[in-house]
């Protein structure tokens, strides 16, 4: 099947849904939508006298927005040292994201890495391809963008960067330095866990690559942001930059220095007050409010949502957590519908998506069908301009 909607002779007319609980930007109705062309068309309370698909009372959620992700990673390396082929690991994360009820996501692609025999340095530009082979094919249930996660301690940095700077698909740029000792790892037992595990290091190689990647942050990492930040910044259209991993105050400012809109992951209290104050959009993993807490044994999404400083949730390493998670604020005193808003309407428009995002006539016809569980919510389906994919 064609899932793209401007090449698939399948694309509906009209598409009629009655008896949904529809959540809107401000509101939860029971009512009925209308789609014509991949548009929504009309929407209505009640059921009066409507024809259509009876959803018997089941969500009607605008379809979930991913802006960070590396969920693809995993389909390349299955496990560790096992390389997968890069098409039909771009495939099954496809499925697996529009099974989450995510059809837009911004696949997060790193350039550099702490490690220089990853799969990330691998893949970079394999990955890019077949994302956009893939799209071109109409093979892709969701619609992919990319977001540049760029290591910063990386020697090669701008050499890697420069060439997707002109790649239409680039709508995030984020500003890494994952150097052991600060950020994400201040706690260095945290860190040793995390390195031992995933990439099967030996305890000799951890005190070896200590040293080596404190001398590539000294050497690298002011001089690549300052370079990044201006060559982002005199883009045609100016793409929006985040920083990552925030810990003190002085972090944040050091972001809004360079023109950063969006704090990344903030590993402290601290760090998130200041990215308010400084008007940043905060972004938190939904992992960490399904687990109640950060793997890395920083501040958990659920304390900052109690204190109103969570604007978006990713998913970040486990699709299926976004709807969870955005169903579990409610719990921290968000409505249904600001629980929605952090992973549809926020990240929509914090990467300059204006045509999504939000159940609302005009807007493209991206929504799910979702069932409660008991507490958990579930995607029954989801489609994207009209069409359902998933």
């Amino acid at each position: 099947m064609n899932f793209s909607s401007s090449a698939s002779p399948l694309s509906p007319s009209l598409l009629t849904i009655r008896n949904a609980n529809i959540v809107s930007a401000d509101s939860v109705i029971s009512g009925s939508m209308v789609v014509r062309q991949g548009k929504v068309t009309e929407l209505a309370s009640g059921v009066a006298g409507l024809a259509g698909d009876d959803w018997h009372g089941d969500y009607l959620l605008p379809g979930l927005v991913e802006v960070h992700t590396d969920n693809l990673e995993k389909h390349l390396m299955p496990r560790p040292k096992v390389n997968w082929p890069v098409m039909p690991a771009i495939l099954a994360h496809d499925a697996q994201i529009a099974a989450a009820g995510i059809t837009t996501v911004l696949d997060a692609v790193s350039v550099g890495d702490i490690d220089p025999d990853s799969v990330r340095m691998q893949t970079l530009q394999p990955c890019a391809d077949g994302l956009r082979i893939a799209s071109e094919a109409g093979l892709l249930r969701a619609e992919h963008f990319l977001h540049m996660r760029l290591e910063l301690a990386e020697p090669d940095l701008l050499q890697m960067f420069s060439p997707f700077l002109q790649d239409e698909r680039l709508k995030l740029v984020s500003l890494m330095d994952h150097t052991p000792g600060q950020r994400q790892w201040t706690d260095l037992s945290h860190y040793r866990v995390y390195v031992t595990g995933k990439r099967g290091w030996s305890e000799q190689k951890v005190d070896k690559m200590l040293g080596i990647l404190l001398e590539r942050q000294q050497r690298h990492v002011a001089e690549n942001r300052q370079l990044v930040i201006q060559a982002c910044q005199q883009h045609s259209q100016p793409i929006p930059l985040a920083s990552h991993d925030d810990t003190t105050a002085e972090h944040v400012h050091e972001g809004v220095a360079g023109g950063v809109s969006m704090s990344e992951f903030p590993t402290s209290l601290l760090a998130a007050q200041t990215a308010r104050q400084q008007g940043l959009s905060i972004v938190m993993g939904a992992p960490n409010r399904v687990r109640g807490g950060s793997h890395s044994g920083n501040v958990s999404a659920s304390e900052l949502a109690r204190h109103d400083l969570l604007d978006i949730l990713s998913s970040d390493y486990v699709p299926s957590s976004l709807l969870q998670a955005a169903f579990m604020l409610q719990e921290d005193g968000y409505d249904l519908p600001k629980a929605i808003a952090t992973v549809s309407q926020a990240p929509a428009r914090a990467v300059g998506l204006h045509d999504r995002g939000e159940i609302a006539v005009g807007l493209k016809a991206d929504f799910i069908r979702v069932r409660m569980l008991g507490t958990l919510p579930v995607v029954i389906a989801a489609w994207r301009d009209g069409i359902q994919v998933a």
